[in-house]
């Protein structure tokens, strides 16, 4: 398909960001993030709970073995027999003895990448407080993340360390370190970007997600047929600068601080809005097609964003994109490979439009997902889990690396909490921590952003 063209005025968003940027969320006396030259980090977040046992299949025959005969009627039989899968050689396959692993066949794009050494895998992380042991979780003495294998509050834990009702994201606080800095002085709105909607993991103290797709709420959809209108007659053009008036709050003479912060955001917000459509008139080729796939247009629409970062006068930026249909409780082997096939046409194809633009080394997009599933089966899919295995890509990556030890196959092992659920290595803090470093951020604005880093080992090997 041939990549989307997006016109200036079909790209609304419903946010404000255009407040005014207090001091870096550090405060004046924490050492500054070093933010020279440009770099962006691309969340793609599965909603649902990928399971990472499809994702990183045992491929040594005993394990492969194991592996077929407990997945029963949760894995694609024909397309998970050992002879179909995409057996990895990783640069660290000394570390794992005779095991050996795969991905599975519609994953082929990104095994090209990880052969290239521009993509790793990481295995069984998740949220933890402290390193924790099966022995510590069954007897209860682990100091654990608050509700376990609850969607929602595991969404929220990975995208901020906290269950539902969590403010801040890490995302939202490494776009604070950025504003802090003056890496995005000229241009404050979009540190900060979702392509799917509203999301926690992009608040910050100071950051707010501007959130860029088209269509938006009544309103602005209203002004959105005003100026696609305007250039009719007079009469459209008049009824134009009438609604624009009103949404820049020209016109506002009230008084009292909320009445004010309203119009200033409803002002900021269509101005932002311009300020974008007016960048994305005419966007530089990317050099490939990306899918039709809802992430597809989602990380198409992000490649066009980086693209023009000059126009927008960014030097940092943190991108949001989502896909969900992961909750595979039920028709797991029907629905799985056509999402992991679209995951992978959609991120080989962003990795293809940085390369072509020359930005792969600026740019390093990153998998997360609400938990794994169970090795169990549920009778044809799997339940909630726990830890589970992430994709990092981008010219920067260390790649062609499995990092991190995959627990084996099946159930009763040391990493497993019951049924199969992984209990994780590997923090999320210690993962975000690694992608926060490559973004710029110090060891101190790192330790705000993820109170329990202390508590772990730097995990290195992930970023150059």
């Amino acid at each position: 398909m041939a990549q989307p063209t997006l016109s200036r005025r079909s790209l609304l968003a419903a946010l404000g960001a255009g407040t005014a940027v207090l001091p870096t969320f550090m405060g004046a006396q924490a050492q500054a993030a070093d933010t020279s030259g440009y770099k962006a980090l691309v969340c793609v977040f599965l909603f649902g709970g990928l399971d990472c046992h499809e994702l990183l299949i045992p491929y040594d025959t005993p394990n492969h073995d194991i592996y077929t005969q407990l997945r029963g009627g949760a894995a694609p039989a024909q397309s998970r027999t050992r002879a179909a899968l995409l057996n990895l050689n990783p640069r660290n396959a000394a570390q794992f003895g005779s095991r050996e692993f795969a991905l599975p066949p519609e994953m082929a794009r990104t095994k090209a990448l990880f052969d290239q050494g521009r993509a790793s895998i990481v295995a069984n992380v998740g949220p933890l407080i402290r390193p924790t042991t099966r022995s510590d979780y069954e007897n209860r003495v682990a100091d654990l993340p608050p509700r376990l294998f609850s969607h929602n509050d595991q969404q929220a834990v990975w995208q901020a360390n906290a269950p539902e009702g969590a403010r801040l994201g890490w995302g939202g606080l490494f776009a604070d370190a950025a504003l802090g800095s003056g890496a995005n002085a000229n241009s404050e709105a979009f540190s900060a970007i979702s392509t799917n909607g509203d999301n926690l993991f992009l608040t910050g103290r100071e950051a707010q997600a501007f959130s860029l797709g088209s269509g938006g709420g009544s309103s602005v959809q209203l002004f959105e047929r005003a100026s696609n209108r305007r250039d009719r007659n007079e009469e459209a053009e008049a009824l134009y600068n009438r609604l624009r008036r009103h949404f820049t709050a020209q016109d506002f003479d009230g008084g009292g601080l909320i009445a004010s912060d309203a119009a200033n955001i409803m002002r900021a917000s269509l101005e932002n809005n311009e300020a974008i459509a007016a960048a994305l008139e005419d966007p530089p080729a990317l050099g490939v097609s990306f899918p039709s796939s809802n992430l597809g247009n989602q990380l198409a629409l992000i490649a066009e964003t980086i693209a023009v970062r000059a126009r927008l006068g960014v030097g940092r930026q943190v991108f949001f994109a989502a896909m969900g249909g992961f909750d595979t409780h039920s028709g797991q082997a029907q629905t799985l490979p056509a999402l992991l096939s679209q995951l992978d046409e959609a991120m080989a194809a962003f990795q293809g439009a940085m390369d072509y633009l020359g930005d792969s080394r600026d740019v390093t997009l990153f998998t997360a997902s609400d938990f794994g599933r169970t090795f169990a089966i549920n009778g044809d899919g799997t339940d909630h889990g726990w830890g589970s295995h992430q994709i990092v890509m981008g010219g920067d990556v260390d790649g062609g690396r499995i990092i991190g030890d995959p627990p084996p196959p099946g159930l009763d092992h040391a990493f497993d909490a019951g049924s199969g659920r992984l209990i994780p290595e590997i923090s999320v803090d210690q993962y975000a921590a690694e992608l926060g470093a490559w973004f710029g951020l110090s060891d101190s604005e790192l330790n705000l952003a993820f109170p329990n880093l202390g508590n772990f080992p730097r995990l290195s090997g992930l970023v150059a």
